[in-house]
């Protein structure tokens, strides 16, 4: 897996952004940012325990999954039908983004090439089955989750296949 700085620019924008925010709370009150860091930490608390496993995970996977199988099926040279297997695969993937963004990484480090990729994550944003099963259908019922999720079943193909198209990897 290429090593990345610490500080990249994704980073310097947060911590500039958390700043900012602490420089207002400050103005408004010169407690609250000590309220707004308790609630940040407390966040963390929740997160630690579940991420910590995933990434974990994300690199088991990373050493299990053959390079060569995830490339020859997945790789640059992989069509529509890739396309198609990303897609269904978002829409199977539990879990929020501490499960589905580090397989993500394990993939591409795996020779998946960026239409499966995109085709993957637009799926995953758009369908995810334990969002539906879990949340949708019985806060807003079936009739809504049918209504959202049939108009939009082409887009994760759509996504991977202009990436394909427009973007040469």
């Amino acid at each position: 897996m290429p090593r990345t700085p610490p500080f990249d620019l994704s980073t310097l924008i947060l911590v500039s952004l958390a700043l900012l925010f602490a420089a207002v709370a400050y103005w408004k009150d010169p407690g609250l940012p000590w309220v707004g860091a308790r609630t940040g930490l407390s966040l963390l608390w929740f997160v630690l325990p579940r991420l910590i496993p995933a990434l974990i995970l994300a690199g088991m996977l990373q050493v299990v999954i053959p390079q060569e199988t995830v490339a020859r099926y997945f790789g640059r040279q992989s069509g529509f039908t890739a396309i198609l297997m990303a897609t269904v695969a978002g829409m199977l993937t539990p879990g929020g983004p501490m499960v589905s963004v580090p397989l993500l990484v394990v993939l591409a480090n795996s020779g998946m090439a960026l239409g499966p990729l995109v085709a993957y994550m637009t799926s995953w944003s758009l369908f995810g089955m334990q969002r539906i099963i879990a949340w949708e259908a019985p806060l807003m019922g079936w009739h809504f989750v049918f209504a959202r999720v049939v108009p939009s079943l082409s887009f994760p193909v759509i996504a991977g296949l202009l990436v394909k198209l427009y973007y040469h990897e």
